[in-house]
């Protein structure tokens, strides 16, 4: 390992990995309350008006603000203090070493390398005794990997802000829009019965094959004729099938666990019409076959769905990072067009704020057994932060 003297790193780097060493995952007692204590104290302590949010039990959302005159536009910057788990990784998850210009561990690419640039940002402009228009508002939030819920409280809170920022990696460019997210669960009913005699069973396993086919045949080709020109086309992906109990016996139960991500002029009933009508088609084909749709819990919000990020590219957050960007990479930067869902969808579809999405590390990175993320891009998007922040908010 590359052991960088530690006096000779930058703040945002060490705040990094002081946000890395305190793990946020599921698994963990209380989930982000450690690290939502960290940010707290840490911008209390350098002059940030904060405050808490209490979402769920001991959970709880950061929410620092660095004011401004009153005369210009807010601007929110929101990043997600959870982490997937550290799962099989081949660094220490928690250990936030330096290697070859990287910093390494669970959450230093998605996402609490942005979360460091955000305060750091906000402190920059703070210590240069600038005070802008508006307000500089940061939502450090829980529970984005799986039910959005720091966000959503963010909203049913009341915030108000004329843009908002999302720092999901995006590798020197940025996502004006993305599609919408909907996990489903099939079950598939069948009849159990002895393998020596099969045909006194209803294999659900078997009929789980039948859906499958026509889903494929039938459904998937109307899907890759939807296309979007900022998040590409409607998709689906069958994640997880899973059925029978033992070789010997007739499979009485099956299901298969769908990711569909779907279109703005789509919608979550829609989307579960089209597998209902297959389903229902089935039936009369087959009158033994049984087949019900769930919505699954673990993505579901309290009272929001995960809903796409729709493009605004004429609003003026979305002119402010295009010209910070172009400027600071000296070229066209590059726009994101099949990005995975954030919280830019909740912001921008219930808060009723234009959204974008640019955040220091790439995406390839993120929930990796290697995690990590560029030095370099940390300091360079305190730098970009600041410059989007002075501009949107003068």
């Amino acid at each position: 390992m590359d052991t960088d003297n530690f006096e000779n790193l930058s703040e945002v780097t060490k705040l990094t990995q002081e946000l890395i060493r305190i793990p946020s995952h599921k698994y963990v007692e209380n989930r982000e309350s450690n690290v939502a204590e960290y940010i707290y104290n840490y911008c209390s302590e350098n002059g940030l008006d904060v405050e808490f949010q209490n979402v769920e039990g001991k959970r709880r959302n950061v929410i620092a603000r660095l004011k401004g005159s009153g005369t210009g536009k807010n601007l929110i910057f929101n990043g997600h203090t959870d982490t997937v788990p550290p799962y099989e990784m081949t660094v220490e998850p928690f250990g936030a070493d330096i290697a070859d210009g990287y910093v390494l561990g669970r959450g230093a690419n998605d996402m609490k390398g942005a979360l460091a640039c955000m305060i750091t940002a906000m402190l920059n402009i703070k210590n240069k005794g600038k005070i802008l228009g508006g307000d500089i508002i940061l939502t450090a939030v829980v529970g984005e990997e799986e039910e959005s819920d720091g966000t959503e409280y963010v909203v049913k809170s009341g915030i108000k802000a004329d843009g908002a920022i999302v720092g999901e990696p995006s590798n020197y460019g940025y996502a004006l829009g993305h599609r919408g997210l909907e996990w489903l669960e099939i079950r598939i009913e069948g009849k159990v019965a002895h393998g020596g005699i099969p045909e006194l069973g209803i294999n659900a396993i078997s009929k789980a094959a039948k859906l499958i086919r026509k889903i494929e045949d039938e459904l998937m080709p109307k899907l890759k004729q939807r296309q979007n020109e900022w998040m590409g086309p409607s998709v689906m992906n069958f994640g997880l099938i899973k059925g029978g109990t033992q070789p010997s016996s007739v499979a009485d139960s099956c299901i298969i666990q769908i990711d569909r991500r779907y279109l703005p002029d789509e919608n979550v009933e829609s989307v579960i019409k089209e597998y209902q009508d297959i389903i229902d088609l089935l039936k009369k084909e087959d009158p033994e076959f049984k087949a019900e749709i769930i919505r699954m819990e673990s993505n579901m919000m309290e009272e929001f769905d995960h809903a796409p990020l729709i493009a605004q590219p004429d609003s003026q957050i979305a002119l402010t990072v295009y010209n910070v960007l172009k400027e600071f990479n000296g070229c066209e930067p590059n726009i994101e067009k099949r990005r995975g869902w954030t919280d830019a969808g909740v912001l921008s579809t219930y808060g009723k704020i234009p959204t974008v999405v640019t955040g220091p590390g790439d995406l390839k990175y993120s929930h990796g057994k290697d995690e990590k993320i560029p030095v370099k891009d940390l300091d360079n998007y305190v730098e970009i932060y600041t410059r989007i922040a002075e501009e949107f908010c003068q």
